[in-house]
């Protein structure tokens, strides 16, 4: 009995369904939704919104520095007067107004 030197069709198929397999866990690896690409714009994401946090941080303590400076604890005269002339649009007498 003498054999073909081909490869039998269920061995081809079983190639074919073998590579088409490994080729979706790569493009999934790469590209889905927890792939390398989702992972860097995590990443990307995640150093936006620590700069982010920083910046609010800051704030927060500007105006926690202010409230305390306006406290009945402690209580700056220089920025009383800046907030009324600010918000009430008051002037003292011996000022002048240029327009």
């Amino acid at each position: 009995m003498i054999r073909s030197t081909r490869p039998s069709f269920g061995a081809l198929i079983f190639f074919a369904a073998a590579f088409a397999v490994g080729a979706y866990f790569t493009f999934a690896a790469v590209q889905g939704d927890y792939g390398l690409f989702r992972r860097v714009e995590i990443a990307a994401e995640a150093n936006v919104l620590r700069a982010d946090l920083d910046r609010l941080n800051s704030e927060i303590a500007r105006i926690e520095n202010l409230t305390h400076r306006l406290s009945d604890d402690y209580l700056d005269l220089d920025l009383l007067d800046q907030q009324a002339r600010s918000m009430l649009g008051m002037l003292r007498a011996d000022e002048i107004v240029i327009r």
